[in-house]
């Protein structure tokens, strides 16, 4: 086989050498041909101009008066071989008179005159040099707020960003943006901040932007994330009364999520004969939600009601998001067989799973210790080409954290570090409660440090897991600076937060402790829901 691959190379490289030759040869007769007529062209000009042969003298000519001696062919041809006399062609028009030599006086400049003077009295270059340098400054400062402002939106940090934004506002060349705004209210949603949004919102339109159904779509997302269906609702009412921002599809979509999120499914149905008399047809996101919703709810006949509608209907044909969700809450309650069996019956219905459908399948295995099949499902997506992005980490470190098993749970994070894996707020969330778990509390003040110098943004999850390392540490004094530090930070407390610390005060019977606690906790509800 060497020998055959060794003469099948040698032969190549002869046959293309014999081509290279013969290119070579082609080309170089092509360019002798052309060198020679170019050569040729050459010597017929030197003959004709008289450079090589000197050509037979010329006939004196006596000009008549007027006639001037410059414009025959024989001086024209001679002129244009020859750099030092210029004189012009042979023209139809008469040739200007020859301009006067001018004798320049002792420190006189010939560059001086009338003109030169008025252009003197111009800008000087250093001024213009330094308007452009302005000009260019001002160009860099306003990359430079713009990029930090979408930075800290990308990094979710809603405090930073509103405070670039502020600075951005008072620079003279701040121009409002509705895409900004938009961008802003999305991030206050998410961040759990509606009173701000609504803030926002208002001076938004004090700055003369029109309010779009967008624009309110988004200020009411930020009321439905924080549970706030009151002021969601009326924010809706006043969608209605505008004409040109009637809600679509995806308000009422956005709106029925938080009504499901609440199991207010009278709302749901109420919302569901609103579209009907708005002709506004659900789409698949709108079941799916519903779907959700009853699945979390565990009403699974009315799940699987809507499901069968959306088999038999035209517009609403499930997806692979109607896959996920379903695999998701059998996983999530820990019903494997149930969720291997629908995961069987959609691929029968013809739709196939993609990365996010397998992260749910690892979570699931995970939370059941079942790290033969995690460890499988894993393998099957290597062999497809499936990536392995940051939620499969996630929930092999989650499956890990929660058996306390800190040595695997290590491992697959140097492993996601190595393949240069962005870690976020869940990854941080395991770690932490891996090593509480695991009684390793030193690691868990590390692994806080950790996150700060990553710029990972702190939520309310994150704040959790810090508390309830804390009460796991018996280390009530840093739960309670903690907590005060989530407060300073404006980010919202939760049911969990006060269960965690209510359940670490309730070991040490510091009954005081928690009344405090519970009084706290409902007028932070009660305050919610009146002042929002």
């Amino acid at each position: 086989m060497a020998s055959l691959s060794l003469s099948f190379s040698s032969h190549l490289s002869s046959s293309l050498t014999q081509k290279t030759k013969n290119e070579c040869k082609e080309e170089s007769r092509g360019f002798s041909r052309v060198f020679l007529c170019a050569v040729a062209s050459s010597s017929s000009v030197r003959t004709s101009s008289g450079s090589k042969r000197a050509p037979p003298p010329a006939k004196k000519r006596h000009w008549k008066e007027g006639e001037f001696p410059g414009t025959s062919e024989t001086s024209s041809y001679s002129r244009s071989s020859s750099s030092s006399v210029r004189t012009p062609s042979r023209d139809k028009r008469a040739p200007p008179p020859p301009a006067k030599k001018r004798h320049w006086k002792e420190g006189e400049f010939p560059g001086v005159s009338e003109t030169s003077i008025s252009r003197s009295s111009r800008t000087p270059l250093k001024n213009l040099k330094k308007k452009i340098d302005d000009k260019n400054n001002a160009k860099a400062w306003v990359n430079t707020v713009t990029e930090s402002l979408a930075d800290r939106i990308q990094k979710k940090q809603w405090e930073g960003a509103l405070q670039v934004f502020e600075m951005l506002r008072e620079q003279p060349f701040y121009h409002p943006k509705e895409g900004t705004y938009m961008k802003l209210l999305v991030l206050l949603g998410k961040s759990g901040q509606p009173s701000r949004a609504q803030k926002l919102f208002d001076e938004m339109v004090e700055e003369g932007i029109e309010p779009t159904s967008e624009l309110y779509t988004a200020l009411l997302t930020a009321y439905s994330r924080s549970n706030l269906l009151d002021k969601a609702f009326s924010v809706l009412n006043e969608m209605k009364s505008l004409p040109r921002c009637q809600p679509d599809v995806y308000t009422y979509s956005t709106l029925i999520k938080a009504c499901v999120d609440a199991s207010r499914f009278e709302l749901v149905d109420t919302l569901y004969d609103e579209m009907a008399d708005r002709l506004i047809t659900p789409n698949t996101v709108t079941q799916n939600i519903v779907l959700s919703g009853y699945g979390k709810a565990g009403k699974f006949d009315q799940m699987e009601k809507v499901l069968s509608g959306m088999l038999e209907s035209t517009t609403c044909i499930p997806d692979v998001w109607t896959m996920n969700t379903v695999i998701s809450l059998f996983g999530n309650i820990g019903k494997i067989e149930m969720m291997e069996s629908w995961y069987e019956k959609f691929r029968n219905f013809g739709i196939e799973p993609e990365t996010r459908t397998f992260n749910i399948l690892i979570g699931a295995y995970g939370k059941k210790q079942m790290y033969d099949k995690m460890s499988s499902v894993m393998e099957y997506m290597r062999r497809l080409s499936f990536p392995w992005t940051t939620s499969t980490y996630n929930n092999v470190i989650e499956a890990f954290a929660d058996a306390g098993d800190a040595q695997n749970m290590e491992y697959t994070f140097d492993q996601m570090r190595k393949e240069r894996m962005n870690s976020d707020t869940k990854t941080f969330c395991c770690l932490i409660r891996g090593y509480a778990n695991a009684g390793l509390f030193h690691k868990v003040v590390s692994t806080i440090q950790l996150a700060e110098r990553l710029e990972i943004p702190s939520n309310t999850s994150f704040f959790n897991a810090v508390i309830s390392a804390c009460a796991k540490a018996d280390d009530l004094m840093e739960m309670e600076r903690v907590f005060k530090r989530m407060k300073d930070k404006h980010c919202p407390t939760n049911s969990a937060t006060y269960d965690i610390m209510v359940e670490a005060y309730r070991k040490k019977g510091m009954t005081d402790k928690i009344y405090d606690l519970e009084q706290e906790k409902l007028n932070v509800i009660t305050n919610a829901s009146v002042s929002e």
